[in-house]
């Protein structure tokens, strides 16, 4: 079954590592590609990773780091 979705989770700077935990942690869980920014910008910095992609138990699911500026909270959207 293909999903109709992408579950997009807000990190403040540790996608990756999250996404490595999920992928060892979970059947038929793995990392994907790994985004990285092509130049500077005002929060970052060349080579910071943006986002990444990975699965948890087949579903897709996307890290962002978008930093600080939102806490993990009982809203979803």
């Amino acid at each position: 079954m293909t999903s109709k979705n992408t579950i997009c989770l807000w990190f403040d700077g540790d996608a990756v590592e999250a996404a490595r935990f999920y992928a060892k942690t979970f059947p038929d869980s793995d990392v994907g590609a790994i985004r990285r920014a092509p130049g500077d910008f005002p929060s970052g910095q060349r080579g910071d990773v943006l986002t990444v992609e990975f699965t948890v138990m087949g579903i897709p699911c996307l890290g962002l780091n978008g930093g600080p500026a939102f806490r993990h909270s009982k809203a979803f959207s």
